[in-house]
């Protein structure tokens, strides 16, 4: 069958922003090689990276959303978010490999200006149109639409501000913004207010997924139960650090120089908290068979676990047994690497089974619990002698797995010659 061009663009959109990551991680550890004591930094580092690793979510949840259902914002949300996300990551990667290697950041001070506003349209697509379209891509009532219109005035111009801001730029030794706008202490102000409306913004949005819930059926509300903890979590994480930061640490917001401990912490906080709506999403489909990829988000998670666990269970053993060979002849053997090879041969297939077991029991109870009833029923089957009894434990069996509206059971009735036999 012919893919869809929107299944190819979507992954696409996905592969790029995971390409995005790893230029980040290869840039983060050349950075690591010509590190120099004396060139000081607050952009980059492993740090950083390891805090914006959960962020991958987004391109790949996004990325399985948007293959199966096109029509559906959500995914495309997700994968435009993680393609911004990525983008930062990498070009502060970037930044700080150019500093160390050369003194001056990459590229020309415009591009710097230009890119100032990154951080709003994620935030603001996740923190409002992401709430209001759950799950079907649609608002929940007409009433909605001056709420979304007004979300996205308030994103593009806070873009627009932010780029505008007069102001030193980041990394560039005092050289201020090309693009601010000299001369009018308006502007920032306007910006401030601008980046204050987002958190209001967002908590609207909460309203109506609210709205939402309580007009739904009992599905669409396991559904958002899982969106709305991580929406709401993060919103008012971001209120509250927002209005911790302007009460106590003012110069935190308009300066690049070191930040308290505290401040670090709370940022970043914040931003490993935005992983948690893709996350939710992925939950919201695994567990209520959302837009029906729960199947590919299973085994995903098997593979992955069970992957991990060989990975661990291979450099465990060989760092176990190479320490036995040293202990005992005094130097190390290969003999170490073929046992943990042929162990993880051995336990590849049980461990597959234990941890399939364990995510259905987890995620699918239902399917989970459908297999153990047919396999007792399969049992009772080879003992049962009485035709009757046999009828009413298959009729419980289609109750308890199919859970019918109504379920019944016709016998043929013996004739004569079958009675005789």
């Amino acid at each position: 069958m012919r893919r869809p061009r929107t299944f190819w663009l979507a992954w696409l959109l996905g592969g790029l922003s995971v390409a995005m990551f790893v230029a980040g991680f290869a840039f983060a550890l050349l950075s690591l090689g010509i590190a120099v004591p004396a060139v000081r930094t607050s952009a980059g580092g492993i740090a950083d990276l390891l805090i914006f690793s959960p962020f991958l979510a987004f391109p790949i949840v996004g990325a399985m959303v948007a293959s199966k259902r096109p029509r559906n914002p959500i995914g495309w949300i997700c994968l435009t978010a993680g393609l911004f996300w990525m983008f930062i990551v990498a070009g502060d990667q970037f930044t700080a490999y150019s500093l160390l290697k050369t003194g001056s950041p990459p590229g020309p001070a415009m591009f710097d200006a230009l890119t100032l506003f990154a951080w709003v349209p994620p935030v603001g697509l996740l923190g409002t149109y992401m709430v209001m379209l759950f799950p079907d891509g649609r608002l929940p009532s007409r009433r909605w639409r001056p709420l979304a219109w007004f979300s996205g005035v308030v994103i593009l111009l806070a873009s627009v501000a932010l780029d505008v801001d007069p102001g030193p730029l980041p990394h560039r030794g005092g050289l201020r913004n090309p693009l601010g706008i000299e001369g009018y202490p308006w502007v920032e102000s306007v910006g401030v207010a601008l980046v204050l409306l987002l958190p209001l913004c967002m908590l609207a949005s909460a309203l109506s997924l609210i709205s939402r819930y309580r007009h739904s059926g009992k599905e669409v509300r396991q559904q958002i139960k899982w969106l709305a903890f991580a929406a709401s979590f993060t919103g008012l994480l971001y209120l509250c650090s927002l209005i911790t930061l302007i009460f106590f640490s003012p110069d935190s917001l308009v300066t690049e120089g070191a930040s308290p401990l505290w401040v670090s912490l709370i940022m970043n906080s914040l931003l490993i908290s935005f992983a948690g709506i893709p996350t939710a999403i992925g939950f919201a489909v695994l567990k209520y068979r959302l837009y029906d990829i729960d199947v590919i988000i299973n085994r995903t998670l098997v593979y992955g676990v069970l992957t991990l666990s060989l990975v661990l269970v291979y450099f465990g053993g060989v760092v176990a047994l190479q320490y036995v060979f040293r202990t005992l002849t005094g130097g190390e053997s290969q003999l170490a690497v073929v046992a943990s090879t042929l162990a993880i041969a051995a336990l590849f297939d049980p461990l597959r089974r234990r941890i399939q077991s364990l995510i259905d029991r987890r995620f699918y109870r239902r399917k989970y619990d459908a297999t153990r009833i047919l396999a007792s029923f399969g049992t009772r089957l080879r003992d049962e002698v009485d035709l009757y009894t046999l009828s009413d434990d298959l009729l419980e069996v289609v109750r308890e797995t199919m859970q019918p509206v109504h379920v019944s059971l016709w016998l043929r009735p013996q004739d004569a010659k079958e009675r005789d036999r």
